[in-house]
């Protein structure tokens, strides 16, 4: 069988697959279904100093090769977590990433001190609205980015900090260098893009948000572009998603340079997925003749 085996800022992976946040909750129910130990890692369900109720129903809308979220961030809040969710969690063999979020700069910081060196990496969500800023992502402009990121990792002492990146900016490869700049040790993406979609019949949008995040397969190719891009500008190492449903997927952004991958909504319509998508890279490399998946990782050679 092929070596499977990635090291991400100094944190070994038996493999390169991870649950991504919001789409495996933490674990527990897919766990009933195989175990999760198989996985790579796992990316928890976004969590807030403060338990949240997330945003009002209707929350989920279907399109055509993708879904679309406006959940909220529903969660039990960090210190429920940890005394709830992070022991069943250590009792697993993977990667235990914990996807953060805040509405102020000072919010990203507290939940990062109270989570080092609890978990083993630390993903930060900076898709949400600055309610210091206007509501404006943290996200979206650089100089946000950057400030986001120094403040959360200068919280940090024991714990890598990967910053997960949104996909509706300007220059996704000029926010990644301003995170980089404020000292994360890795990048994920992308995020989810913003969509809507229409009842025709009452005039009015599905999700009572009006708009929500779009992930599934659709996306994909938007995703595997923006991770090339990042991964030519940085230095740091990257986590490509987006859109992944099987192994082929999962290679397309390996070889443009991602270092892992993060499965999200395929698990809503196979709940065996990931498994499928692990074995499926075992395959893959067995019938090419390639014996460690680190040798594919950045060699996408361009047209021309």
């Amino acid at each position: 069988m092929a070596d499977l085996r990635v090291n991400v800022c100094g944190v070994p992976f038996k493999n390169p697959v991870i649950a991504a946040s919001g789409t495996f909750g933490f674990g527990k129910e897919f766990n009933e279904i195989y175990d999760i130990s198989v996985l790579g890692g796992i990316s928890t369900k976004g969590l807030t100093l403060e338990p949240r109720l997330g945003n009002p129903m209707p929350r989920i809308a279907e399109g055509y090769g993708v879904i679309l979220n406006a959940v909220g961030l529903q969660n039990p809040g960090v210190e429920e977590f940890v005394r709830e969710d992070l022991p069943f969690l250590r009792g697993k063999d993977a990667v235990v990433i914990a996807n953060v979020a805040g509405r102020t700069i000072d919010d990203y910081a507290g939940i990062c001190a109270r989570l080092d060196g609890l978990v083993d990496m630390i993903e930060l969500n900076i898709s949400c609205p600055n309610v210091k800023c206007g509501g404006m992502a943290f996200g979206i402009r650089p100089e946000s980015v950057k400030e986001v990121t120094r403040a959360a990792k200068s919280a940090l002492k024991k714990t890598p900090l990967i910053v997960k990146l949104s996909p509706n900016v300007e220059s996704i490869a000029a926010n990644a260098l301003a995170a980089q700049e404020g000292g994360a040790d890795c990048l994920s993406l992308i995020n989810t893009l913003t969509g809507m979609v229409i009842d025709i019949e009452r005039r009015r949008p599905l999700i009572a948000n009006n708009t929500g995040g779009v992930s599934g397969a659709g996306i994909r190719p938007i995703a595997v572009r923006m991770v090339y891009e990042v991964c030519q500008a940085v230095s740091v190492p990257v986590i490509g998603m987006g859109g992944i449903t099987c192994a082929e997927d999962a290679l397309e952004f390996i070889i443009a340079g991602a270092s892992a991958v993060q499965v999200g909504t395929a698990n809503f319509t196979d709940t065996l997925a990931m498994p499928r998508i692990i074995a499926g890279l075992n395959d893959w490399l067995d019938r090419h003749g390639v014996p460690n998946i680190e040798e594919l990782r950045g060699t996408l050679r361009l047209n021309g």
